[in-house]
């Protein structure tokens, strides 16, 4: 089997009855791959008779992968990996919180790149990357005077969680955040600067565009928050990163400290807590508090609410009239900085 034939219905209540627990991890590798479709259709079956649930791209590139593996098939994934000779010897991240729900399925696919960045490859040179950074050198740096810490991921991931002293750009997308954060540094290149995301995927284009870009000093944390976070609790240090990790799982966050640094999007309440609205013609994702949940069923609007008590014909031109009036606007796309009207 190459795909998943299962509703998602049936996927999660197969994976309520497991009996066994599965630890969360991701990894990436920029690499060439060849027979690029003979590659996915393998590691699909491979990682299906393991059991493994998660969401891996794959392009020429390499390959990008977050997913959980049940806890007795850690070392046959790990074999599995050092298998194939594009990913021998790679580097894991494993989740701080384990929940065995942070995927419910399997998905492999064959993406043009293994991170959407909107960049142009033939532009700049993509090897020519950021210095590696380790856990403990970033987490002594990062504090310093004399450096610029700047955080590689959207608004919406930062707004939950961050370090102190880092620039976070009020952008939706890769393109838009690398742009700003060339323009705002403009006059510092002879600075050191340190760059951070989740899992390091994202710094590796981005100390390279700004290298490009002239740049002197880039250093990037290798492995991301992930790894940071792993060595800090490992180490029993204070973290310097405070909140939480979005994440781009079930979970939609991992906690690294007690902090709650966002609030919900609705009655401005101290919360980090990210759903999708559950009309789903909208799955906008915002912050929401237990007590707007509660009252607006899930739903980032009235509007919203208002699809759910509709039968579905009903529903149907209810949509149709939504798209009209929300032609081109946030309303219908994911991830997004939210503009709602709850009514509050």
């Amino acid at each position: 089997m190459l795909y998943n034939k299962y509703s998602k219905e049936e996927l999660i209540k197969q994976l309520n009855s497991e009996t066994f627990n599965r630890r969360t991890l991701s990894f990436y590798r920029y690499v060439i791959i060849e027979n690029i479709q003979e590659f996915r259709d393998s590691f699909y079956q491979a990682l299906s008779a393991l059991q493994c649930n998660g969401r891996i791209y794959i392009a020429r590139e390499g390959i990008n992968a977050q997913m959980n593996v049940p806890e007795h098939a850690v070392s046959e994934l790990l074999a599995l990996l050092d298998s194939y000779t594009e990913l021998q010897n790679m580097p894991i991240k494993w989740a701080v919180e384990e929940n065995k729900n942070s995927f419910y399925k399997l998905i492999v696919k064959i993406r043009p790149k293994i991170v959407a960045d909107g960049l142009n490859d033939d532009f700049f040179d993509v090897t020519n990357v950021g210095t590696h950074l380790s856990p403990m050198e970033f987490h002594e740096l990062v504090d310093k005077d004399d450096t610029i810490v700047v955080d590689m991921r959207n608004h919406y991931e930062s707004e939950i969680g961050r370090f102190s002293t880092a620039y976070c750009p009020d952008a939706d997308t890769f393109r838009e955040e690398i742009q700003m954060v060339v323009d705002r540094f403009s006059h510092e290149k002879d600075k050191k600067i340190l760059l951070y995301c989740t899992g390091g995927v994202r710094c590796e284009k981005a100390s390279a565009y700004m290298r490009h870009h002239g740049f002197k000093d880039v250093n990037q944390l290798h492995g991301g928050i992930i790894a940071y976070a792993g060595e800090i609790k490992n180490l029993g240090v204070a973290s310097k990163f405070i909140g939480k990790n979005f994440v781009f799982d079930e979970r939609m966050g991992e906690a690294i400290t007690d902090d709650v640094l966002g609030h919900c999007h609705q009655c401005g309440t101290a919360c980090d807590t990210y759903v999708n609205c559950a009309n789903d013609d909208c799955h906008l994702l915002f912050i929401q508090c237990s007590t707007c949940a509660e009252k607006h069923q899930g739903c980032c609007s009235t509007e919203c609410a208002h699809v759910l008590t509709l039968p579905q014909p009903e529903r149907l031109v209810y949509r149709q009239k939504l798209r009209e009036k929300y032609a081109g606007s946030q309303i219908f796309r994911s991830r997004l900085r939210p503009k709602l009207n709850c009514n509050c």
